[in-house]
């Protein structure tokens, strides 16, 4: 579906940075790392913070919608454009504009890669503390825009923890500046928090300010096989009972992720049992204590035997941020994300085995053990009606247990009309006005988030 004659000529003329719309060019806008595949009119990678206004502008003239785009990596077709639509590429946006090492900040354009950031942070001593599993391709606007995480969470919380300001461009076509250097401020409700996790549906970021940690000595890696009959209900609180040593993170993969991410890792991780795979923060002169104090708490949360220790926890979670790959390569065509209180974790793993069952469809779970975080993967064709419901429940299931049916990959297009399970009809009209203030035509990421019918098809349905 591509522009109209006048209004392709009137983004040329308007905008300075460069435009694509040849159809095998814009291939690479089309999808993300979902099932879903849209069709994008075109794609512009603008010049600078004008040239975004300019966009929003002629988009709200002419009616055309827009999806901002850094790398590709959401999970739930958050940057699917709809059809006929403009996808505005921020990946180009990559500068370090300001490390602040006294006030522990660092100002950041949209597109720059997660890993790059905490690569370009080392000198500085300092580190920005979220790594979702695609760190190495996810940028900071789209961290920010579906307040991601990773396993680190556990000690560091999610992003929205370390935004500290936003400069961004609404759907209207104004600028907004949120946000402040302090590290506290009252000043009513919080307006930066309405933008961590909106998903590109109410501005389009320009800069993004983050709060950063000094860097830990040592991080080091340890993995443990699950003993089959361990209790998460009892384990976890007990892993967690003291402070010293600090777990800065507790990951789960379920016997069937475990093998197949050894088998795609050449069999540098265990594959004939469940797995916990944990980061211990530590100083070169405390590490063999704090070791020690490790497996002794290990031992004594119901765990046997020495872990495999890897000496930079880094190479343990790039091996880990793998297991998505490998799963698919299993088969696994729905990857979901849902949390749960701890006290709930053991009856969330075996629901959603029983989900499995019922529907005779096989089943992977792996995730943030420590934030009774979890991602069922279901192997399964996504555009199903099978896959829907096999979801849906999926998804009650979790709210009945008291927990969150997005914990950190974000809404879009895939859970849009589940919304309402999360927040009730109140709580989706509050959201909706505020839309409606910030992108009164609509134009800025339709059909995401928000509840109704997505624009997009999945790949082979028909």
């Amino acid at each position: 579906m591509p522009l109209s004659p006048s209004s392709a000529a009137a983004l040329r003329d308007e905008v300075a940075g460069t435009i694509t719309d040849d159809p095998e060019a814009l291939t690479r806008f089309a999808s993300d790392a979902s099932h879903l595949v849209g069709t994008p009119a075109a794609a512009v990678a603008p010049r600078d913070r004008e040239d975004v206004e300019r966009i929003v502008q002629w988009a709200r003239r002419w009616k055309v919608p827009l999806v901002g785009r850094g790398g590709g990596s959401s999970l739930d077709g958050e940057s699917v454009p709809p059809p006929g639509g403009v996808v505005v590429d921020f990946s180009g946006w990559t500068r370090i504009l300001e490390v602040d090492e006294a006030d522990r900040l660092v100002r950041v354009g949209p597109g720059l890669v997660n890993r790059e950031l905490h690569r370009a942070l080392l000198p500085h001593g300092l580190f920005f503390p979220p790594n979702p599993g695609s760190w190495a391709m996810s940028t900071i606007g789209g961290n920010t825009a579906t307040n991601a995480s990773g396993p680190r969470s556990l000690r560091y919380g999610s992003t929205r923890a370390w935004v500290r300001g936003i400069e961004v461009v609404l759907g209207t076509g104004e600028f907004l500046r949120v946000g402040h250097r302090t590290r506290k401020a009252s000043t009513g409700p919080d307006l930066l928090g309405f933008f961590v996790g909106s998903e590109g549906t109410l501005g389009l970021f320009t800069e993004i300010t983050l709060s950063l940690a000094p860097t830990p000595e040592r991080r080091v890696g340890l993995v443990l096989p699950v003993p089959d009959d361990l209790s998460f209900r009892t384990t976890l609180p007990r892993l967690l009972a003291s402070p010293a040593p600090a777990f800065a993170a507790i990951e789960y993969l379920d016997r069937s992720t475990a093998a197949a991410l050894s088998r795609f890792a050449s069999g540098r991780l265990p594959g004939d049992s469940a797995l916990v795979l944990l980061e211990l923060e530590t100083t070169v002169a405390d590490e063999e204590r704090d070791l020690e104090r490790a497996a002794e708490r290990l031992a004594g949360s119901g765990f046997s035997g020495d872990p495999v220790v890897f000496p930079d926890a880094d190479q343990l979670w790039t091996l880990r941020g793998q297991s998505g790959d490998a799963i698919e390569q299993e088969g696994v065509r729905i990857h979901e994300d849902i949390a749960v209180p701890w006290s709930r974790l053991d009856e969330l793993i075996e629901g959603t085995k029983a989900i499995g069952a019922r529907h005779e469809v096989p089943t992977r779970l792996f995730g943030h053990l420590g934030d009774g975080n979890l991602h069922p993967g279901f192997v399964l064709d996504p555009a199903s009606e099978r896959a829907t419901t096999v979801r849906r429940e999926l998804l009650e299931l979790t709210k009945r247990l008291g927990g969150t049916i997005s914990a950190e990959h974000g809404v879009g297009l895939v859970k849009a009309p589940y919304l309402v399970l999360e927040h009730g009809d109140v709580g989706v009209s509050l959201l909706e006005a505020f839309k409606r203030r910030c992108d009164p035509d609509g134009i800025l990421n339709p059909g995401k988030l928000y509840p109704g019918p997505g624009p997009v098809a999945g790949r082979g349905s028909s």
